[in-house]
C-alpha cells in the first residue's frame, strides 16, 4: 500500500507540472509547401524560386516569426519536386497536406496552377478541417484570376495581359518596328500570350504586321535553329515571346548563330541564361518586362539587391524575384491579421493585403485575388554603361530600366465571378 501511495503521489506531482511545461513549449511552425519543377527542363527556374522563398522565410523568422492567437510561430518551408508535371504536382499537394501544410506555393506553369486550383477547390469542400490556401507567384495565364478564379487562390505576379501591355508601351514608341514574329510554348500560357500580342498590336500598332507565328512543345525542343531560320526568312524586325528557361535560352542562341539582328520583346529575357546566350548581339535588342529589375534606380532597390547577392553570392544563383518577397510579407501580414493560418480567416485577410518592402508596394485586389504592383521594362546593355550598375548572372550584361509602370496603370479589368467559401 505504501508503494502504491508513493507511486500515485509521484504521478500527481508530475502531472502538476504539465500545464507549465506545455506552455513553455514553442508554438509549432506554420508549414508552407512549395510544389515546383526542381528537376527536368525548368529546374533552374524552380531552384531560383526556392532560393527566393528561403530568403523571404528566413527574414520573417529572423524577426521572430508571426504572431498568432497560439503564440509567436515560425514559418517552415518544405520543398516538393513536381518535375513540372501535373500528376506529380497533384500527388505532391496531397502529400504536403497530409504532412501538415496549410499554405501551398507554386507558379512555374500555368497548366499546373490550373490543376492545383481545381484540386484545392475540391479538397477544401471535402475536408473543411484541413483547408489550404494557394499562393501563385508566376503562373500568369489570365484565366486563373478570371474564369477560373477561386476564393482559395491568390496570384502575386502580373498576368500575361498586364505584362504584354507593359511591353507594348515600348513597342508603341518604336517607330522603326514594322513586323514581328510570335513564338510561344504550346499550352494555355503561351496561347494566351499569342492571342494578347495579336490583340494589343492591332489596337496600338496596327501598322505592325505579324509575319509569322509558332507554338512549340514546352521544354522539349533541343534545337531551335529551324525556328530561327524561319524567323530570319520572314524579314521580321522583332520577336515577341513568352518563352522561359531553356526554351528562351536556346531560341535566342539559335537566332544569334544564324545572324538574326532583330529585337526580342520578352517576358523572361532578363535571366536564366538568356543574356549570356545572346551576348553582344543582345545589346539594345533584348527587352524584358518584370515586376522589378535590379537596376531600378532607387537606393532601396540597390540595397535590396546587394543584400540578396550577399546571401547568394554565386553568379549562377542570381535571379531575384521581388514579388516573392512581397508575397511572403503579405502572407505574414495576413496570418497576424487573422490570428491563425486557418484557411478561411487567412484568405479573408489576404484579400486585404497591402505591403511595402524595399521601396516596392503592392496590394491584393479582393474581387479576383490579382496582386496589383508596379512593373518595369528594361533593355539589355553592358554592365557599367549609364543605368546598368549590375549585370545578370555574371554575364557582364544587365538591363537598363527604360519604363516604369505604376500599379494603377498596370491594373486591368477582370471577369471573375468568385464563389465565396
Amino acid at each position: 500500500m505504501n508503494k502504491l501511495r508513493r507511486a500515485v503521489l509521484k504521478s500527481l506531482a508530475a502531472s502538476a507540472f504539465l500545464p507549465a511545461f506545455a506552455q513553455a513549449q514553442p508554438a509549432p511552425p506554420i508549414q508552407l509547401a512549395v510544389i515546383e519543377g526542381l528537376s527536368g527542363g525548368n529546374a533552374n527556374g524552380g531552384e531560383a524560386v526556392f532560393r527566393n522563398l528561403v530568403w523571404a522565410v528566413e527574414r520573417v523568422n529572423q524577426r521572430g516569426g508571426v504572431k498568432t492567437r497560439d503564440g509567436v510561430r515560425p514559418l517552415r518551408l518544405d520543398r516538393h519536386d513536381s518535375k513540372g508535371q501535373i500528376e506529380e504536382a497533384l500527388s505532391a499537394m496531397r502529400s504536403a497536406i497530409d504532412d501538415g501544410a496549410r499554405v501551398i506555393l507554386q507558379g512555374n506553369s500555368s497548366a499546373v496552377a490550373a490543376a492545383l486550383i481545381e484540386a484545392v477547390n475540391r479538397h477544401n469542400e471535402r475536408e473543411p478541417q484541413r483547408r489550404v490556401v494557394f499562393l501563385n507567384y508566376s503562373a500568369v495565364d489570365p484565366i486563373l484570376t478570371n474564369e477560373k478564379c477561386s476564393f482559395w487562390h491568390f496570384r502575386f505576379d502580373a498576368h500575361a495581359d498586364m505584362r504584354m501591355a507593359a511591353l507594348m508601351s515600348v513597342v508603341r514608341e518604336d517607330k522603326a518596328l514594322k513586323s514581328v514574329y510570335l513564338v510561344n510554348p504550346d499550352y494555355s500560357f503561351g496561347q494566351a500570350v499569342q492571342r494578347e500580342a495579336r490583340r494589343q498590336l492591332a489596337a496600338q500598332r496596327p501598322d505592325v504586321q505579324v509575319v509569322g507565328e509558332e507554338l512549340h512543345p514546352l521544354l522539349r525542343i533541343k534545337d531551335f535553329a529551324p525556328y530561327a531560320i524561319k524567323i530570319k526568312a520572314s524579314g521580321a524586325d522583332a520577336v515577341v515571346t513568352g518563352n522561359f528557361s531553356n526554351d528562351l535560352t536556346l531560341l535566342v542562341r539559335a537566332a544569334r548563330d544564324i545572324g538574326f539582328e532583330g529585337r526580342f520583346f520578352t517576358f523572361y529575357g532578363n535571366a536564366l541564361g538568356a543574356p549570356a546566350a545572346m551576348g553582344e548581339a543582345g545589346i539594345g535588342k533584348v527587352v524584358a518586362v518584370a515586376d522589378w529589375l535590379p537596376n531600378l534606380p532607387t537606393p532601396e532597390s540597390e540595397a535590396f539587391y546587394r543584400s540578396f547577392r550577399q546571401r547568394f553570392p554565386r553568379p549562377a544563383d542570381d535571379y531575384v524575384h521581388m514579388r516573392l518577397q512581397l508575397m511572403i510579407e503579405s502572407l505574414a501580414q495576413a496570418i497576424e491579421r487573422a490570428g491563425s493560418a486557418d484557411a478561411v480567416p487567412l484568405a479573408l485577410a489576404l484579400e486585404q493585403a497591402s505591403v511595402t518592402f524595399a521601396g516596392q508596394a503592392g496590394r491584393m485586389r479582393a474581387a479576383d485575388h490579382q496582386f496589383q504592383q508596379p512593373l518595369a521594362v528594361g533593355v539589355m546593355d553592358r554592365q557599367g554603361t549609364p543605368g546598368v550598375p549590375f549585370d545578370v548572372e555574371g554575364s557582364g550584361y544587365g538591363f537598363r530600366v527604360v519604363r516604369q509602370i505604376a500599379a494603377s496603370q498596370a491594373e486591368m479589368p477582370h471577369t471573375c465571378r468568385m464563389v465565396r467559401y
